[in-house]
Parts: C-alpha cells; structure tokens; sequence
C-alpha cells in the first residue's frame, strides 16, 4: 500500500522506507518553534534535566503573545526566553523590533519549507503545511525534548483527502473556505488526521490562502494539514528559503479514510457564530457588533490586509465600533505603508498594531468586556476566548470583518459595495 504525502515526510525524517497509520516512529527535526507563552515552560523542563539545544539553527523563539509586554509578568516571561536564547546561542530569536506572529514570520524569513518536519508549542504550527512540509502543535515538553535532541516521537496520522474543483468566488477566500469545511466535518471531523488538500482547484489559491486553511486545520482536530508543492510555492520560497527543497508527494495507491469533493466555485462568505469554529452560516439576521479584529497568524498577511483595505478605502467605521488593524509580520507592517494601506485604515477610522497575538487569546490590544461582539479573522471563538465570557467572537475573512467594521453589524463585502 502506497504513502499519503504527510506519511512520506515522516517516514523520510524516521529513516525509513515506509511507515503506515498508527505506527509510533522517532524522527528528526528541521525546526523547533515557541513563544513567549510557552518557551518558559520548555526552558524550565530542560533546565530541570540538565540539558541543551542540541541544533543552534534548528529552533525559533518568537516574543508575540504578549509583546510588546503587557505588564511585569509577561515581560518576565520574555526575559527568561531571551536569557535562555542568549546562553544557548539560538540563532532564530525574535523580539520586539524584529518579531511578528510566529506563523507568518517563520515561512517569511525561510525557516521552514517544503519536506520539513517542524514541530511548534503552539497548535497552529499546522500553518507551514501550505509550503508542502509536516508540521504539527506539541507541548512544551515534546518542545523542550526537540530541542535537545533534535528528534520527536509522533504516532503517524491517517488521512482524509480534499479535492478542490473551480475557482472561488469574488469576495470569497480560504478563510471562507476553511469554516465551509469545518462546518461541514465538525471540530472534531479530522481528529489526529492528516488534511491533505488536493485537485486542480489548488492551483487557484494563492498561498496565502493556503496558509489560513492549514492554520486552521487544528479547529477540525487535525494533526495536520498539507498542500502539494506546485509553481506557486516554488515561486514563494525562491531567495527565501534557506535549505534544499524536498518535494513529497502521495503515492497513486495510497490510503485515506475518506475523500471529500469540494466545488470552489459555489462557496460563500462564511461566518463561525459563537462559540464553536463548527457553527458556520452564510446567512443571518441584523446582528450590530462592538468590535472587529483584523490580523493574526491566520489572517495577518499583506493580502489579508489589501482585502480589508479594499473595503474600507473612501469608507469609514462606524461610530458604535472599535476596528483594530494588526499586520502579521514587521515586513508586512512596513509594506502597508508602502502601498498606503496604512493610509486607509486611520483615514477610515481605525487602529494599526504592531504584530502581535494580543487579542486573538483575550492577551491584550482588544479585550472584550461583557455581552460585547466582535468579528474576527482569527482562528478560535470559543466562551471567553477574546475576553468576558459572556463576550461572542464571529470568525470570518478580512473582506467580512471590513464590510462589517463599515455597517456596524455582521455584514459581507457584497452589502457594502453594491
């Protein structure tokens, strides 16, 4: 029986001719990633055994939750991540000045790429499936064990593929695409699966899109989502890219679970009410919001933000809503103002972060007080997630979350400019 792609890079980094569902396999890594959340906690367990990093250039420490700090805790957090960072000589270090949001930053700076088996503490360390690589959330401990050994343990995933037919629709995007899905199979639809997306219809998304599809791959409990390696992504990782390309791809005869037909084509702007990222809807009532979120790892890429700006240029945010603007990456934040992006957002009535997480995980720049709404292109909109828990989060795309910013309620990029 033949190998899903996700089987072939592991059975690849375990030095294997073959690997199959189920089976527990050691394989090794080409990057190992943390935060300023959970980078402490790593510290502390290798401290504990005595140990160190093992690949200088093998590990990434990004400072984005709570960055720049919010108050003396988080900023002892950082402090420890950055004096680990400084005695071990981790090479991939990054904050504030030089940070962004992890996972928009790593493919960025070319720290991952296709055929990498890359490990985060963080779940939406899926994302780098879009340049046709494993990766895949672990705990802190997993993450501290990496970065000694340069090594992890998985139970490799089943699979369920995706065929994607046509184009998508104006005003639609991989955003809307991924709720479809996840509407569709549940939160739990592709427990400890891999996603693997596949069908002419790839070709049509931009790997932006790609990214905000495996960045949510987590919400339908997947281990991981992943993207073949065509033109497109050849194109992103040129002069970025720091290490040999590798290209995985499925054998013709290899085994899925099930495989599911989606016709892009049809699909509509789609919105995640509260308070599960699996209760998708494409129509509803006058719903009037407080607030709109637009940015984090799964929507804070320059297109993302083109988007957004698209719909806001000439308009202005209503008087009853706070609109926050969050570039994903210092480089992203920069070409806003080149393109006058950051023009339109304060012209319209918005603010411009610098990248930070802050409010996708309630952290800060945008907290939700009680019974508040907010539309949001982040990735989780669970009770509480974003602040009060009487507080509702509606996720959906930057064209949504503009046009709803505009009209002061739960809009699409259609009502505003027809």
């Amino acid at each position: 029986m033949g190998m899903t792609m996700t089987q072939k890079i592991l059975a690849a980094h375990a030095g294997l001719d073959a690997v199959t569902a189920g089976q527990l396999i050691v394989a090794d890594l080409d990057m190992a990633l943390a935060n300023d959340i959970t980078a402490p906690v790593a510290v502390r367990e290798m401290e504990k055994a005595g140990g160190h990093v093992k690949y200088k250039d093998r590990v990434a420490l990004v400072m984005d939750h709570f960055t720049p700090n919010k108050d003396i805790k988080a900023a002892c957090q950082v402090k420890c991540t950055r004096e680990f960072a400084k005695r071990e000589g981790v090479e991939n270090f990054f904050d504030v000045g030089r940070m962004g949001i992890e996972h928009a930053l790593l493919p960025e700076q070319g720290l991952v790429g296709a055929g990498d088996c890359v490990i985060g503490a963080d779940s939406h360390t899926c994302t780098y499936g879009a340049l046709g690589a494993f990766s895949t959330g672990v705990g802190s401990t997993d993450l501290a064990a990496g970065m000694m050994t340069g090594q992890c343990w998985f139970k490799v995933p089943s699979a369920i593929r995706f065929v994607l037919r046509g184009a998508l629709p104006e005003y639609v995007t991989g955003k809307d695409l991924i709720l479809h899905i996840i509407g569709m199979i549940g939160v739990d639809g592709a427990l400890y699966k891999s996603m693997e997306f596949t069908g002419e219809g790839v070709a049509s998304l931009s790997m932006d899109d790609r990214f905000t599809v495996c960045n949510m791959a987590i919400e339908a409990g997947a281990k991981n989502g992943i993207f073949p390696v065509d033109d497109k992504t050849l194109a992103y990782m040129q002069g970025r890219f720091k290490r040999p390309v590798k290209i995985f791809e499925a054998d013709d005869d290899a085994e899925y679970e099930k495989t599911i037909e989606i016709d892009l084509s049809v699909l509509k702007p789609t919105v995640a009410f509260p308070h599960l990222p699996e209760n998708t809807k494409t129509a509803w009532e006058n719903i009037p919001i407080d607030q709109v979120v637009i940015g984090s790892c799964t929507n804070g890429r320059i297109s993302d933000l083109r988007q957004a700006a698209e719909i806001l240029r000439g308009r202005t945010v209503a008087k009853n809503v706070r609109c926050i603007v969050i570039p994903a990456t210092q480089e992203i934040y920069l070409q806003a103002i080149r393109e006058g992006l950051a023009d339109i957002f304060i012209g319209a009535g918005a603010v411009l972060s610098t990248p930070t997480c802050g409010p996708c995980l309630g952290g800060h720049m945008g907290i939700l007080a009680d019974h508040e709404r907010c539309v949001s292109t982040t990735n989780r909109n669970f009770v509480g997630r974003m602040g009060h828990i009487t507080s509702e989060i509606y996720l959906a795309s930057p064209y949504t979350a503009a046009a709803s910013a505009v009209l002061g309620r739960l809009a699409t990029a259609g009502e505003v400019t027809k």
